[in-house]
């Protein structure tokens, strides 16, 4: 039988510490959730390794370095609303319902969705909920949060989500340039976004992240 709580243990000191990750409600989510259990089920035992994890029609489960230096750049306390973007099964929610006070996650595919919330319920992330629509459009009747997290690549960030900031929050998204990306962290100030390149990763652009395109005369 695999133990997956040693590879939890692996994980966290072979893939987020050495990321400069040291944050301890980081640390002891990455070392709680079960990753293991919020992918599919063939890939299970492909759940800890160190790459972005396919999970079918151009959608990934971000690798844990990536997940975790996002987390620590968006710095979530406790009496913080975060909305996840693209959750997916559920994962990164588990993990940031753990430094947050609320989650609300979103997953436009139903049958990730309906998963996504029986592994949230299942893990006892009694503070996260899911909702389902288009990644693009959030989750405006719940907000405006404190937090935002893009669970894949971006090209362009939807104006939909920045409205659903509050002034004065932040938000992380990889933005997409050919095969490597930059994670940013936004501030929003007014109806503007000041934007930071924090580090280096790579996923495939999201649908309705991409860039707009421009029509010519």
């Amino acid at each position: 039988m695999t133990d997956f709580t040693a590879r939890r243990t692996m994980m966290v000191d072979t893939q987020v510490r050495p990321s400069d990750v040291t944050k301890f409600p980081i640390i002891e989510a990455m070392l709680t959730v079960p990753r293991e259990e919020f992918v599919p089920a063939a890939q299970r035992e492909a759940a800890y390794m160190g790459e972005n994890l396919e999970l079918g029609e151009g959608r990934v489960l971000l690798e844990p370095r990536t997940l975790a230096k996002m987390l620590d750049a968006l710095n979530i306390t406790k009496n913080e609303l975060v909305l996840d973007v693209g959750c997916a099964l559920g994962y990164s929610s588990a993990v940031i319902a753990h430094m947050a006070e609320a989650v609300v996650a979103v997953e436009e595919d139903e049958d990730m969705a309906t998963e996504a919330q029986e592994g949230l319920v299942a893990s006892g992330a009694d503070n996260a909920v899911v909702h389902t629509g288009p990644l693009a459009e959030g989750a405006p009747k719940h907000g405006p949060y404190d937090v935002i997290a893009v669970q894949g690549g971006v090209m362009e960030v939807p104006q939909a989500l920045v409205d659903q900031l509050k002034d004065g929050g932040r938000m992380t998204c990889l933005f997409m340039d050919g095969a490597l990306g930059e994670v940013r962290v936004g501030y929003k100030r007014g109806d503007t976004m000041s934007w930071r390149m924090v580090f280096n990763a790579s996923a495939p652009v999201l649908k309705g992240f991409d860039r707009a395109p421009v029509f010519q005369l």
